[in-house]
């Protein structure tokens, strides 16, 4: 990164992973004021949130990490250590994935509107296992953030979206338990509020540390972290929602609407 780190860029950053954290209230609200959760509104919405995460970590971020890594060590071997961290971000949140048990994840989550004899339980186990993910998307967030708002707010609002469907997911069966809206959004919050906390651990670990090289291997780790969350979690999660055209025409707006508008700033 050219720019130099300043106070006013690290708030900013925080700011921004605090907004996209605490979005999955949006999606108790939703759980609470509708009968039905909006599934051609997820649908749509989910798609452009995985066009922009892939637009940018294939366009914007690896290409930036690339740039500083072969300047530090040359052509072949940078590009091998930028893989390594690229497919390190994604190796970090899909062993995260598999430590969550396959009922409590909400990667492996099919319908959000049903109900269960351990609904409470459901909902505090899903309100944990989201936040255990949310932890590194805090993280991805924070340092997007330290790159500029062109690049970070895209990011921010697509991990916002995102997060709405784990809001109803938590949301919902807390709610049906306990009959108590306080409860079921406290709940959702948290499980939000694991982003910021990603943010203040990058902020306490990396920041001291920070050097142009940090700078291109948490890029790259980013980029591996966006990638896995969009093919794992927001395209199987717009399909499952069965609008296929409406998910794969989102996936395309957001890719489109990122390129131009990166261009534009």
């Amino acid at each position: 990164m050219d720019t130099v780190l300043t106070t006013q860029n690290i708030l900013t950053a925080l700011l921004l992973t605090l907004v996209a954290g605490l979005s999955t209230g949006i999606g108790s609200l939703m759980a609470f004021f509708t009968k039905t959760s909006n599934t051609k509104f997820l649908s749509g919405a989910l798609g452009p949130s995985a066009g922009v995460m892939v637009y940018v970590s294939f366009m914007e971020l690896m290409p930036e990490s690339l740039e500083a890594m072969t300047d530090v060590y040359g052509d072949k071997p940078g590009t091998i250590y930028m893989l390594l961290s690229f497919f390190g971000g994604m190796g970090l949140i899909a062993l995260i994935d598999f430590l969550i048990p396959e009922d409590e994840n909400p990667h492996e989550l099919h319908n959000v509107n049903t109900g269960g004899n351990r609904l409470k339980r459901t909902g505090i186990m899903l309100a944990l296992a989201i936040g255990v993910h949310n932890f590194p998307e805090g993280i991805a967030t924070f340092v997007s953030g330290l790159e500029g708002l062109d690049i970070a707010l895209p990011i921010v609002i697509a991990i916002a979206i995102h997060n709405i469907p784990e809001g109803i997911a938590v949301s919902v069966p807390i709610y049906h338990a306990t009959g108590s809206r306080r409860k079921a959004l406290l709940y959702s919050f948290l499980s939000g509020l694991a982003e910021p906390v990603g943010a203040v651990f990058a902020l306490i670990f990396l920041m001291p540390i920070w050097t142009p090289l940090v700078n291109s291997v948490c890029l790259a780790a980013v980029s591996g972290i966006m990638v896995f969350i969009a093919f794992d979690e927001l395209l199987p999660s717009a399909e499952e929602y069965g609008h296929h055209h409406y998910a794969i025409s989102g996936v395309i707006l957001g890719m489109l609407v990122m390129g131009f508008g990166l261009l534009l700033f």
